[in-house]
């Protein structure tokens, strides 16, 4: 029998980091929360603290067992992928009191587990992560990405599982 995992997802951003929160049995995934956690602070440090105290709280709140950030990637601004780095680090440290293990994956390979293309558009990605929930109606962008990370751990981590007890559901 499969155990009931709770993942966290995490889609890190200095004014607004989105949380996704999946229990994950086998193959079998379900919304537990998603939201953001939109800082108001003018001044860099205080929203990196809101951000590390927010993610504290729905740590708390929600008691997930792991954790699953997207890896930041240098795009073109420098300063700006500084700051994504530090949100993330925010988000990572407010975890570590409860021991989750962290994972992480670039935004290619999420993309290509939930739509099969790692080029996908964001559209595409908020599409599937609401068939793949069962969601209705608007999701937000920042909440939609943290599910979506979320989603894409879930499937790698039973993969991994069912290739480990030699089910790799070869022909």
């Amino acid at each position: 029998m499969n155990r009931v995992i709770r993942i966290l997802g995490i889609d890190p951003g200095s004014l607004s980091t989105g949380y996704g929160l999946v229990d994950s049995e086998g193959q079998n995934l379900k919304h537990i929360a998603s939201g953001c956690i939109r800082t108001s602070a003018d001044e860099f440090p205080q929203r990196l603290r809101e951000i590390f105290f927010g993610v504290a709280v729905v740590v708390e709140e929600f008691k997930p067992l792991e954790l699953v950030v997207e890896k930041a990637f240098v795009h073109k601004n420098a300063d700006s992928a500084l700051k994504l780095g530090q949100a993330r680090a925010a988000a990572i440290c407010a975890t570590l009191k409860q021991e989750l293990s962290v994972h992480e994956y670039t935004p290619r390979e999420v993309k290509l587990a939930l739509t099969g293309k790692g080029s996908a558009g964001k559209e595409q990605v908020q599409h599937m992560v609401k068939i793949l929930l069962g969601l209705q109606g608007r999701l937000q962008v920042d909440s939609a990405d943290a599910l979506a990370v979320a989603i894409c751990h879930a499937h790698s981590r039973t993969l991994r599982l069912r290739l480990a007890a030699g089910q790799g559901g070869g022909r």
